[in-house]
């Protein structure tokens, strides 16, 4: 049996539903650049602001389901396959199609911490039923005070270290290495399938477009990431 990481990036969650931060926001966001939204500073200038786009999103993200790319990779690891997920997305898809210990570079969005010492509450008040998309003032955390953060990375801020070292253990223990839906500009995480490469991986990009991937990838399947891993699923399957 091979032992597969896989990379994705939003190309994976945009099948499902899940706007990428290329799209145009609406309603109350549209005069926003979701950039300019997705940093402490904007947070601690307008909490309610942000902390609204935020539960909107995750409520979004509550109501998509996985696909058949999702339901794929985790229907490898239960033919078993070692399989590893890397993920850039914020979202739970692989976890709801049944892929075990995911690794989210970028956070969790149906997690929220406070901004000043760090600690969660439960039930999280992120995945709470939103207000219609409006601005919400965040709660305060019932240790220090501090305002309740959506426990995501945020632009300026470093990668969680536990994260990126999973990261590159994963490649540099895997047979190959699979990437999907990721543009490869955002950095670090974008240096990953180079290393694989360095690493003497087979790396197989699955992209609609050619991206900044396409150069360290062994093959480009230019397809969807529903319709190439539904392929490599059947490929592996023998």
């Amino acid at each position: 049996m091979a032992h597969i990481v896989f990379l994705t990036g939003a190309g994976m969650s945009a099948e499902s539903g899940i706007p990428t931060f290329r799209d145009a926001l609406t309603g109350l966001w549209s005069r926003f650049d979701a950039e300019r939204l997705a940093t402490a500073a904007a947070f601690r200038r307008d909490p309610a602001m942000v902390w609204g786009w935020y539960r909107w999103r995750a409520a979004r993200v509550m109501q998509a389901q996985p696909h058949a790319g999702h339901r794929a990779i985790a229907a490898l690891e239960a033919h078993g396959h070692r399989v590893e997920v890397i993920t850039q997305n914020v979202d739970d898809l692989h976890e709801r199609a049944g892929s075990t210990g995911v690794v989210h570079l970028h956070g969790e969005l149906l997690r929220s911490r406070c901004i000043d010492c760090g600690a969660g509450e439960h039930p999280d008040p992120i995945v709470r039923p939103p207000a219609d998309g409006a601005r919400e003032e965040p709660p305060r955390c019932a240790a220090c005070g501090g305002l309740i953060r959506p426990g995501v990375v945020w632009f300026g801020e470093a990668l969680p270290v536990q994260a990126w070292s999973r990261a590159q253990d994963a490649l540099a223990a895997c047979d190959r290495v699979v990437v999907v839906g990721t543009s490869g500009l955002v950095q670090p995480a974008a240096s990953l399938p180079a290393l694989a490469r360095a690493l003497g991986k087979h790396v197989l990009e699955i992209n609609p477009q050619r991206s900044g991937v396409t150069e360290d990838a062994d093959e480009h399947w230019a397809l969807p990431a529903s319709e190439g891993l539904v392929r490599l699923l059947e490929r592996l399957r023998g």
